[in-house]
């Protein structure tokens, strides 16, 4: 049986593998949760999973948490994160926290030895070869959740060193594929993904392709693959999740149905495959298979994040946080859609890329680019 820990329980990814673990029967142990706010939520998953022991990060909601459960079962703050993973004597954290605050807890298992099946890209985006190297020295393994790094996972897996030439992330396009003007664009519009169910923060990342860009990042990360060799296109479908192409010419694809569940139930089980009850894709029934260049001018966050990957160093970490801080603002009406790769550009320009020696230079970087990027918003505001 595999001891599981799922970080952010209570988001979309974070339900799902709940989904996923609940119907492993005996192959799956969930050993502990983690959620941010969302007490109650976590407490209900609790109790129909059997799970003693609950972190919850907002101190408030912590307080009220524990005043529902037993002594001692409700753990807070970020510390309370550390001591959960720590502690649960789990095989496998599943990182599903949303943002930058996903890092710590990535560190803290790889730290430890445990398995990180992560879909917190952000701890790769930020943290960069640190994380890598930290995981190739505890012996952990990193298994990717995101569709189409779990794609090219599966993909590569069964290919030689060498024979692999190009990874191609394909993007669903977002909202505002077929949209020439974005000015107007309102927060509803954003949040409406057509493919995708998700949270607040990566469905506006989505519909501006910065998320597309994180992955970019992360592939680069994961697969030790060069930017010139990594290639995006926009697929609406959602069908094709990633492809290969190979050293003799021919290229693989992943296919299969826009569900969530199997790439968390291929990380979860991983090496094994487990049954998602999903149909078989009927390709006839598709009907079409359709690719484009993404839009660099209408979606410049894409162009940025390329932009950042390849200048390294501490570049992605203020990219992050610059959007972090732009797109809380855009859900809060404070500026305009168009305006968030303005604060991501302008921040990249204002605080310099360095080399960093340890997690801690990160923190300080990401802290300093939000203060930037805050400044930024306060001018544009005004």
């Amino acid at each position: 049986m595999k001891k599981v820990v799922v970080l952010g329980s209570t988001g979309s990814i974070g339900e799902q593998a709940l989904e996923v673990i609940q119907a492993a029967g005996d192959e799956l142990q969930l050993v502990g949760i983690s959620a941010h706010s969302r007490w109650e939520r976590a407490c209900q998953q609790a109790d129909a999973h059997g799970v003693e022991r609950v972190a919850i990060t907002d101190p408030d909601a912590a307080m009220r948490c524990a005043a529902e459960r037993p002594p001692g079962s409700v753990l807070v703050g970020e510390t309370g994160v550390t001591e959960l993973i720590a502690s649960s004597g789990a095989d496998l954290v599943l990182n599903a926290v949303t943002g930058a605050a996903g890092l710590g807890p990535t560190i803290v298992a790889l730290s430890q030895g445990i398995d990180v099946a992560l879909a917190n890209k952000e701890s790769l985006v930020i943290g960069g070869e640190l994380v890598t190297t930290l995981a190739e020295a505890s012996g952990a393994a990193i298994i990717p959740v995101d569709s189409e790094h779990s794609a090219l996972f599966q993909l590569i897996r069964s290919e030689r060193p060498g024979t692999v030439d190009r990874l191609v992330l394909t993007a669903s396009g977002g909202p505002f594929r077929e949209r020439e003007d974005l000015s107007g664009v309102t927060v509803e519009e954003a949040l409406a993904h057509p493919t995708w169910d998700m949270g607040g923060r990566i469905t506006i990342d989505s519909a501006t392709l910065f998320n597309k860009g994180l992955e970019l990042i992360e592939a680069h990360h994961l697969f030790g693959v060069p930017y010139d060799a990594i290639d995006v296109v926009v697929h609406p479908q959602s069908i094709v999740h990633s492809l290969v192409h190979l050293n003799d010419g021919a290229s693989l694809a992943h296919m299969g149905y826009p569900d969530m569940r199997v790439p968390i139930s291929y990380a979860l089980h991983f090496p094994e495959r487990a049954d998602v009850p999903l149909p078989t894709l009927d390709l006839a029934a598709v009907g079409a298979l359709t690719f484009e260049e993404p839009d660099l001018e209408r979606f410049p966050c894409l162009r940025l994040a390329r932009e950042a990957g390849e200048a390294g160093g501490t570049a992605p970490c203020v990219l992050n946080a610059a959007d972090e801080v732009a797109v809380e603002a855009f859900l809060h009406g404070r500026i305009p859609f168009t305006a968030i790769p303005e604060v991501i550009e302008r921040t990249l320009a204002e605080v310099p890329a360095t080399v960093p020696t340890h997690f801690e230079d990160l923190y300080a970087v990401d802290a300093e680019a939000r203060e930037r990027a805050r400044d930024f918003l306060e001018g544009a505001v005004a």
